[in-house]
């Protein structure tokens, strides 16, 4: 494969998943798929698939993971610097410990602690926005070794 076309690939695919995704709210405004964390899982899984952080049980378990955690210190602590830092550490130390370390993870304890976001969340947003760029990365791995 020519060095540029990888790298184009890739970035379609990205722009694809995260329309995607952007779209759900456009359909229903409670179906929200989108987080800003998946920016970056957008990087893993089209640009370095391959990658041990950009595998299916990494990207979905340790968004679940680590949204978790934000929702129990935001419910059961508090948003303070002292518990965004320790949500934070925790997280990554869980993902580390569970061999579900996905980097972009390392954000959601900020972001639903941040945004003060409830139970549902852990699902409707992190979980089937995760299953969905699973799902479409693995479509885009697809078709690219069929044309590629």
């Amino acid at each position: 494969m020519k060095p540029i076309v990888y790298p184009l690939l890739a970035g379609v695919g990205a722009a694809v998943a995260i329309g995607l995704l952007s779209l759900s709210t456009m359909i229903n405004p409670n179906w929200v798929l989108l987080m800003a964390p998946f920016g970056a899982t957008a990087v893993l899984v089209f640009g370095v698939p391959d990658s041990p952080l950009a595998q299916p049980k990494n990207v979905i378990l340790g968004h679940l993971l680590t949204a978790f955690i934000g929702l129990c210190f935001l419910e059961f602590v508090g948003i303070s610097p002292l518990s965004l830092a320790l949500a934070s550490g925790l997280a990554v130390s869980l993902m580390l410990l569970t061999k579900t370390t996905h980097p972009p993870a390392g954000a959601n304890p900020l972001l639903v602690m941040l945004t003060s976001q409830h139970w549902d969340f852990l699902f409707t947003t992190v979980l089937a926005g995760s299953l969905a760029m699973v799902a479409l990365a693995q479509m885009h791995r697809s078709l690219q070794r069929r044309w590629v």
